[in-house]
């Protein structure tokens, strides 16, 4: 999945768009997202979508399979915020809470579903859902030597530009050791069983760390070998230029959902 979404991120319709503006607009929108009612949520999240398969011209089911991983991490911890369980001492709060006056004792206490959990789970995952489409747009349209660049105009700390191009870099490393440990335990059939897959996820951990430690002992040498100064220089070589329809879409959208959130406020 890394090597596809750094592929996406150099091959879209987007790519020749200045990245500061693309970074800007999803600062823009993830702002909005923390911020704005529901329904104006929502809104930026069905837009996100027209600007990343629409006109980024990402595949639909990319972009949904990313979207699923962060939303199903959100939805499994809606329980814990829906349901409610009181002992005899709340039953009286929690009748008058409890969703069309659902409720049900169990081993001496009293669970229901909460009209303000409901709510709460609502906006947790339609803020989540604009949040996530705000970052994934910046993921999929720019890539990560350009978000560097954006970052070093910012007067990010270098040193903190160092670590991100590290931790990319060995994103990729890791992936790939997974995936050849991985196809080579099934091909032993090691996921024939439930014992048998639990062993070989436990040899796969021991091997990745092994492997990992030499892959940076490697990486550490190479950059040595090189003549690290302690600052590493990304340079792109793409021709950039702005798109004065998708600037006026753009500024023109954030304005009128800003403007909505105003008003579902009020």
């Amino acid at each position: 999945m890394s090597h596809r979404i750094d592929a996406l991120a150099h091959g879209n319709r987007l790519r020749l768009l200045p990245p500061l503006h693309k970074a800007g607009f999803a600062a823009t929108l993830l702002l909005l997202a923390l911020v704005a009612p529901m329904p104006v949520q929502v809104l930026i999240g069905l837009w996100l979508a027209l600007w990343v398969v629409g006109y980024a011209g990402i595949p639909a089911g990319t972009y949904l399979a990313m979207l699923l991983l962060p939303l199903g991490f959100a939805v499994s911890s809606l329980p814990a915020i829906v349901i409610s369980a009181v002992g005899q001492d709340g039953l009286a709060g929690l009748q008058a809470d409890a969703w069309r006056g659902l409720s049900q004792p169990v081993a001496g206490w009293t669970l229901s579903i909460s009209n303000h959990g409901l709510s709460q789970a609502s906006a947790l995952l339609t803020r989540s859902l604009a949040a996530t489409s705000a970052l994934f747009f910046l993921l999929l349209t720019t890539p990560f030597s350009e978000w560097i660049q954006v970052l070093r105009r910012l007067r990010v700390p270098p040193l903190l530009l160092e670590l991100m191009v590290h931790v990319y870099g060995f994103i990729f490393t890791l992936w790939a050791i997974v995936d050849e440990i991985a196809v080579a335990q099934r091909a032993r059939s090691g996921h024939s069983n439930w014992r048998r897959t639990l062993h070989s996820l436990g040899l796969l951990i021991g091997q990745l760390l092994e492997r990992s430690l030499a892959s940076y002992r490697g990486r550490a040498l190479a950059l040595e070998a090189r003549g690290f100064q302690g600052e590493l220089r990304v340079v792109s070589c793409a021709s950039h230029r702005a798109s004065r329809r998708y600037l006026a879409e753009a500024i023109g959208g954030c304005a009128v959902l800003g403007a909505l959130s105003i008003a579902w406020q009020r």
